[in-house]
């Protein structure tokens, strides 16, 4: 009689097991290391756009007008931007915009081959220097705060603008990555304000064209009914603002979808999405926004690393990398769980309960505790997954650590 063993839940084209080896983006993910040393960022660059394109064939089988633009603080390497670059025709509906939050960011997007038209900035606390550089160009902006948008009236009035608010409903990984809910957050002009900045437009002759929230970041299947919460609240202020005679166009509804970091976590049925986002926004006839990170970037890298300690302390195995917090911080900021595979045995039992720390000379730089592992040994090169969104953007030098390397695999690659 033939046993069948299922393949362990996170394998897909492009993230496999071949002869009992962990294979990312058709090459030997140990054999990388070996030539290109660790830690290692290994990316699989179709999976960006497969992600991409999963997302806005559902919102078109939902029959939405949407614009799909990508969060560039998940990722702004050069070879990821192109391959997101490619999809559709620059200029088109068809084609992945740019999500910005700071003028550097805008910056990088238009010399990485963007039209101002393409970009849509939302950012958060800005200044009069910030505000020299986005006005400066003809992208789109979301502001989030009166005060934004009584400076932007007095130096560009008569602009086109759109308001992020703040819907007192939200979703997210946990609770703590609620960017709106019951406490109140920075982000995004409360309901009970929207009056007083339908005013301030009016006395700068501002154009109020969009409405844009986010709901929090790495929600999955069960943060779909709080983002609706959301969705919902924020259609009652568009509706507010198009009786008030504001030409709304667009309704930006963010970004803030997750990808599972564990067999138990559901993902999102981006149908079901889809079919929530139909049923409040269809109505009113607008352009729908989407604007996610972490869908499109999480799950296209995994971040090699080589144990450097197996030992047991105080009755804990604890599992030393030699990468740390700085450069995989997913966990230390996030609190964002991360799958971590043995190359050499990626679908091996998991039989032994350990702490998996880093090598930053801080107590909280660990990626996982009380987790179980196979057997593993000093010298062992290990993957950790999810690591394609808000790892090497956010890495940084501390305890003058330095920042991974990087590959970008194409699925033929022997690198």
């Amino acid at each position: 009689m033939t046993t069948t063993v299922s393949a362990p839940w996170w394998t897909r084209p492009g993230l496999e097991i071949r002869n009992g080896r962990l294979v990312v983006g058709g090459a030997d993910a140990e054999a990388l290391t070996r030539t290109h040393g660790t830690p290692l960022f290994a990316y699989d660059l179709p999976r960006f756009a497969e992600n991409a394109d999963r997302l806005k064939s559902a919102l078109t089988r939902a029959g939405l007008d949407h614009r799909l633009r990508f969060a560039l603080k998940a990722n702004r390497e050069p070879e990821v931007l192109a391959v997101l670059r490619s999809i559709g025709r620059a200029g088109d509906p068809s084609a992945v915009g740019i999500d910005a939050c700071s003028p550097g960011e805008v910056l990088h997007a238009l010399a990485s081959g963007w039209r101002p038209e393409e970009i849509s900035f939302t950012g958060t606390n800005l200044s009069e220097r910030d505000l020299d550089v986005l006005l400066a160009h003809p992208i789109h902006l979301n502001l989030d705060a009166l005060s934004q948008l009584d400076r932007v009236g007095r130096r560009a009035p008569g602009r086109a603008v759109g308001l992020r608010v703040n819907p007192g409903a939200g979703a997210g990984y946990h609770a703590g990555l609620e960017y709106s809910g019951a406490r109140p957050t920075k982000f995004g002009i409360f309901p009970d304000r929207l009056d007083d900045a339908l005013a301030l437009a009016r006395r700068h002759d501002l154009t109020i064209d969009t409405l844009h929230f986010h709901a929090g970041s790495g929600w999955l299947a069960d943060g779909l009914g709080g983002f609706e919460r959301a969705l919902e609240r924020t259609v009652a202020m568009a509706r507010t603002l198009l009786d008030a005679g504001c030409p709304i166009r667009e309704v930006n509804v963010g970004g803030g979808l997750g990808v599972p970091a564990r067999q138990e976590e559901r993902p999102i049925d981006v149908d079901a999405y889809a079919a929530v986002l139909a049923r409040h926004l269809g109505p009113l006839g607008v352009v729908v926004g989407c604007e996610p990170g972490d869908y499109i970037a999480k799950d296209a890298a995994v971040l090699l690393a080589e144990i450097v300690v197996v030992e047991e302390r105080g009755g804990t195995t604890f599992v030393g990398l030699d990468v740390g917090w700085n450069v995989n911080c997913a966990y230390f900021i996030y609190g964002y769980a991360q799958e971590i595979v043995v190359c050499r045995t990626p679908d091996a039992g998991r039989t032994e309960r350990v702490t998996v720390a880093g090598h930053i000379n801080e107590a909280g730089d660990v990626f996982a505790e009380d987790y179980p592992m196979p057997p593993v040994r000093e010298g062992d090169i290990v993957a950790i997954l999810n690591a394609g969104g808000y790892d090497q953007a956010m890495s940084m030098t501390h305890c003058l650590r330095p920042p991974a390397g990087a590959l970008f695999l194409e699925r033929s690659s022997t690198a």
